[in-house]
């Protein structure tokens, strides 16, 4: 190596002080021929540097020739030359374990519940319940715990050799399947003029209660015991709030760009939080979003949640986040396709194009005589009951997979499926009493924008409608574990001799259906659309009306059926009582927002 200057060697010397004992090898690297250490620290450097491999050697000497050439501090380098320099023997170890320093400080600290000094080495069962106490981090503080095998209980070293069949013997304790769930722990040694170390660094487990062989082991300041049944709830209650569903997790190959960000500034947020929480709230967008939830600050990345939801193109992280409906003639997959189309895009665009393309689609109504001047009209479906399933499944489906949620047509029948069975509380037994979310994040979102209510009345209100209508009950299949199936029949009253024409067209929505394909089938009647009437009613409420004038001026007699069909769905959104009060009031008007 070249010579340094003094400049040079000051600096060197005044950083060498905060490295700790044990590299004064490395300082002999860093300072040249005209840089000396104390004889007791240029022993011990020598002692380490005969134990570091060649290879070990070589890097050091290179990375602290490029620290002089390049005036880098010895603290940006001393992290990578610490691996080197301080560790040959390492196993299911880390970069970042404890630095000798803080052994050092260890030993002089008194036993807390976060240190356990022995000098056993052949009591392997009080090992792994030390690291099992550690891994169950009973007083929650997050922090690292450390077996510290080779010195007496004041701190001094026993004078210990470390060998390497006693580390690959402690290291072991990590995966022999004795503590479940495996712990997270690094195992090093440590060599003192005083003698060895084996430290064991235990990390707090995400998954508490850890047990060794059955049984969980706790650490309150220097005892180790057995956990008591309230202190094994404690730590399954500490479980419950680590564990995060899928949607809440990072989606780390993201960015912020990939949300439509100015939708959610614009329409979203506006919907989930009120104006005066919202104008009060001076976080930039990456802190708003993180306090839903669709945001991850740690890794600066969206939640799945968030690609799910707004992301400009979710396929792209999720290959099955689509919905794939098809049309096939007869009643099986056998029969030749008539049609096919794909929505895809973020749920905000997604789910108003399936409303659309149910109501649009799928549903058709034929008049039907009841008597020589008499005719009723007969839906093939009710719109609210495909619609709720539909919801549903986007809801509920597991995003993990590459199965995208199936929506196939019949002549008789419609069958809808998503990847992901019951989920959580839920099971065939208590289906449908009981309901549990896979993806909360998701499901609350889809409240806010409402398109689902949550109140656990889904598929009751589904075979409420199918029978109102005169529709068989859906036929649930809850048994399968990866997919759940709903099957739908048609009316008997509906037209099922006219087969839809072939339509070889397939349209890929982003958000949109784009098909040019025809309608699946053609009613022998066509009213007004519903999404006609909803403008109509929004167009003549821009004066304050009565449920009876709207219900007229739409061309409808039921004041019942118009209600509930169009009227209600809009409160909130589009229209506004004029005495909120007081819905039923007799003086009850209403007025477009």
């Amino acid at each position: 190596m070249g010579d340094c200057d003094d400049a040079q060697v000051g600096q060197c010397e005044a950083e060498d002080k905060n490295l700790g004992r044990g590299e004064a090898g490395f300082d002999e690297y860093l300072r040249g021929n005209e840089c000396h250490a104390p004889d007791a620290d240029r022993q011990q450097g020598e002692q380490v540097e005969q134990e570091k491999p060649l290879f070990h050697r070589i890097v050091s000497f290179f990375l602290a020739k490029l620290a002089i050439a390049k005036r880098i501090p010895i603290q940006i380098l001393s992290v990578n030359i610490t691996i080197f320099a301080q560790r040959p023997s390492r196993y299911n170890g880390s970069a970042d374990m404890i630095t000798k320093g803080e052994v050092l400080d260890l030993l002089k600290s008194t036993e807390t519940y976060r240190v356990e000094r022995t000098i056993s080495t052949g009591n392997m069962d009080k090992f792994c319940e030390a690291i099992c106490a550690f891994a169950n981090d009973m007083p929650n503080s997050r922090k690292n715990g450390y077996l510290i095998i080779g010195a007496y209980d004041d701190g001094t070293l026993a004078g210990m050799k470390v060998d390497d069949g006693l580390l690959k013997k402690v290291s072991g304790i990590r995966s022999d399947g004795n503590i479940l769930p495996l712990p997270t722990m690094s195992v090093d040694r440590f060599v003192f003029p005083e003698g060895d170390l084996l430290v064991a660094e235990v990390r707090p487990s995400d998954l508490p209660p850890v047990r060794y062989r059955g049984r969980a082991f706790i650490r309150i300041g220097p005892r180790r015991d057995i956990a008591t049944e309230a202190e094994e709830r404690i730590l399954a209650e500490r479980r419950c709030s680590f564990m995060a569903t899928f949607d809440a997790t990072p989606c780390l190959n993201a960015k912020l760009e990939d949300l439509d960000v100015e939708y959610i500034k614009n329409s979203y947020l506006p919907k989930f939080l009120d104006e005066e929480a919202l104008t009060a709230d001076k976080r930039d967008i990456k802190g708003q979003l993180a306090s839903i939830h669709l945001y991850d600050r740690e890794n600066d990345c969206p939640t799945y949640a968030g690609i799910i939801l707004f992301g400009t193109n979710p396929r792209y992280f999720l290959l099955g986040d689509y919905v794939q409906f098809v049309r096939f003639a007869g009643n099986d997959k056998g029969g030749a396709v008539l049609n096919e189309r794909q929505f895809m895009g973020p749920l905000y665009k997604m789910l108003p194009a399936l409303e659309s393309f149910v109501r649009d689609g799928i549903i058709t109504q034929r008049p039907v005589p009841e008597s020589l001047f008499r005719e009723k009209t007969v839906w093939n479906y009710p719109e609210g009951a495909i619609r709720e399933l539909m919801m549903n499944a986007c809801m509920h489906r597991d995003y993990q997979s590459n199965m995208p949620i199936r929506l196939y047509q019949f002549d008789n029948y419609i069958e809808i499926m998503n990847a992901g069975g019951l989920y959580g509380e839920a099971r065939p037994e208590n289906f449908p009493s009981v309901n549990d979310y896979r993806n909360p994040l998701v499901a609350e979102a889809m409240r806010v924008m409402k398109y689902v209510n949550k109140f656990n009345r889904g598929v009751t209100r589904v075979q409420e409608m199918l029978k109102d209508n005169g529709n068989a009950p859906a036929a649930f299949d809850v048994n399968t574990i990866t997919a759940f199936r709903v099957a739908v029949e048609a009316t008997k009253d509906s037209d099922k001799s006219e087969s839809p024409k072939s339509d070889t067209s397939q349209g890929t929505s982003q958000g949109t259906s784009q098909g040019t394909s025809q309608p699946l089938s053609q009613p022998l009647s066509q009213p007004p659309s519903r999404l006609a009437i909803i403008e109509k009613i929004i167009e003549y409420c821009k004066e304050p009306r009565s449920g009876v004038e709207i219900a007229e001026h739409c061309g409808f007699k039921d004041t019942k059926y118009f209600r509930e069909r169009y009227l209600s769905p809009l409160l909130g959104t589009r229209i506004r009582m004029t005495i909120p009060d007081k819905p039923t009031s007799r003086f009850q008007k209403y007025q477009s927002l």
